[in-house]
């Protein structure tokens, strides 16, 4: 069983990476309508490969950080929920005579 840090730096990881996924799609769609503006411009011009190549830096990082979040969110799911637990009151025990 994992020890309860790695548990709360596995929680951590989801939520930064699921922050970092929000910004890099944004970064997929302001790329991709940059270089689709930019191409019909001024088709094959340097303004447009350069957007080009960002669209696929974010492409690549919006990839690779989906990879790392699929790979995390098994981990999160096989732990017991704790609200689903129920606990029995104590239940008082008489002495054996």
């Amino acid at each position: 069983m994992a020890p309860k840090n790695d548990h709360l730096m596995s929680l951590r990881a989801v939520r930064e990476l699921r922050r970092v996924r929000s910004f890099y799609t944004a970064g997929v769609l302001l790329w991709a309508s940059a270089a689709l503006w930019s191409g019909c411009a001024r088709p094959g011009s340097r303004q447009m490969w350069a957007c080009a190549l960002l669209l696929a830096v974010f492409t690549g990082l919006l990839a690779t950080t989906s990879l790392w979040l699929s790979r995390l969110q098994p981990t999160r799911s096989h732990e017991p929920a704790r609200q689903t637990e129920h606990r029995r009151p104590p239940v008082p025990r008489h002495a054996s005579a």
